[in-house]
């Protein structure tokens, strides 16, 4: 089986999970837990297929490939997975109507431009670092998506026109609690990859790394405050997704952004 037919697999298995998670969600009738089993199976098999494609790609003699859109499928790759794990015993499925496509794309994205940047054999000390931020990025992914749910489920809720979407959704505490504890994890998970970039990289302020720097290190300051002010004052509702979506736009400027702009726009 060809990397390309396994690609095209995996992309209409996360497409397929997707859609039926999208259909479930409208359909009033089938919002029993056991109605999201198929499309959790669907999605296991297009992690499984997305790791051998990611493997495939990435690793080499001449190193790792951490070009762009390399990179952007790992990450989503790394949601994907920590999403379906936390699916199975929390109910948070219907974030996988935004995530499986997502992944989708980022796999197709990763065939159709091609994006080298390699990290050489010298460098493999990094590979911690990197892989705690892939890992932080993603629980604070699932916490901005999870954010912007709960913002719309506020909305309809004060305007008191709760329909068959908001009806399908957790309860309201349930949905911030499930809030707070992916941003406990995604900080616990930053602490550490800026904790390794500061041991691992000789000068994580230069002049290439001082923007992802600053914006890794704001973006933790955020996060930091904003579980200060929920065990503190109690923090919830608009205040707490303004500072979810605030951290989370900083981290995606900090490496996507920062990484776009010397890859794709510079070439360097």
């Amino acid at each position: 089986m060809t990397y390309t037919l396994i690609s095209v697999i995996a992309v209409s298995c996360y497409l397929a999970a997707g859609l039926i998670l999208g259909l479930r969600l409208t359909n009033k009738t089938t919002q029993d837990s056991n109605k999201k089993i198929v499309p959790l199976i669907l999605g296991y098999i297009a992690v499984g297929l997305h790791a051998a494609i990611l493997f495939h790609n990435m690793f080499g003699l001449a190193g790792i490939n951490f070009g762009f859109f390399h990179a952007v499928s790992l990450l989503s790759w790394m949601i994907a997975l920590l999403f379906l794990v936390t699916a199975i015993t929390k109910p948070v499925e219907n974030l996988g109507i935004v995530i499986l496509p997502m992944a989708a794309i980022a796999i197709s994205l990763q065939y159709a431009i091609p994006s080298d940047h390699f990290l050489p054999s010298s460098a493999r000390h990094l590979e911690i670092h990197i892989l705690l931020s892939f890992l932080a990025y993603s629980a604070l992914s699932i916490a901005a998506l999870q954010a912007l749910l709960l913002a719309v489920q506020e909305r309809h809720l004060h305007n008191k026109h709760p329909g068959g979407f908001i009806r399908a959704l957790p309860p309201l505490q349930t949905m911030e609690t499930l809030l707070f504890q992916m941003i406990t994890l995604g900080f616990v998970l930053q602490s550490l990859s800026l904790i390794t970039g500061f041991i691992y990289i000789e000068n994580i302020f230069d002049q290439h790394l001082v923007h992802k720097t600053i914006l890794s290190m704001l973006a933790w300051t955020v996060y930091a405050i904003l579980l200060w002010g929920r065990w503190h004052y109690g923090w919830r509702g608009k205040t707490a997704i303004r500072w979810t979506l605030g951290g989370f736009i900083a981290l995606l400027l900090s490496y996507l952004g920062s990484k776009l702009v010397l890859e794709i726009l510079l070439g360097k």
